[in-house]
């Protein structure tokens, strides 16, 4: 069973989450053929381990505080932070307190 996504002109809530962190999971908001959009959420210490993908990535910390590393360097993002990644980056993410994220990913046609 596939997970719906949104459709053009539907109204998407990105706001932070608060109260409801704790209890909210990741999700995928839209995914076409050429673009997903992701709101990740990590709680305190989890990581999400290096790798990278085809496509061009940004990731922006709606809340909380996200270690990103990446360009062989680390970079903290507080809420309202971010960052874009050239294709094929690798790069990993930790969550320094408990955080939610919008990852957006550029998907490259075939």
């Amino acid at each position: 069973m596939s997970l719906p996504h949104a459709s053009s002109g539907d109204l998407i809530n990105a706001r932070p989450l608060g109260e409801h962190l704790k209890e909210s999971v990741s999700t995928a908001l839209i995914k076409t053929s050429h673009l997903e959009i992701m709101r990740l959420v990590l709680p305190t210490g989890k990581s999400m381990p290096e790798h990278k993908v085809a496509g061009e990535v940004t990731i922006l910390c709606i809340e909380g505080v996200i270690e990103l590393q990446a360009h062989h360097k680390t970079q903290i993002l507080l809420p309202g932070d971010m960052v874009y990644l050239a294709g094929g980056e690798p790069h990993a993410l930790r969550a320094r307190e408990d955080a939610s994220v919008m990852l957006t990913i550029l998907l490259h046609q075939a």
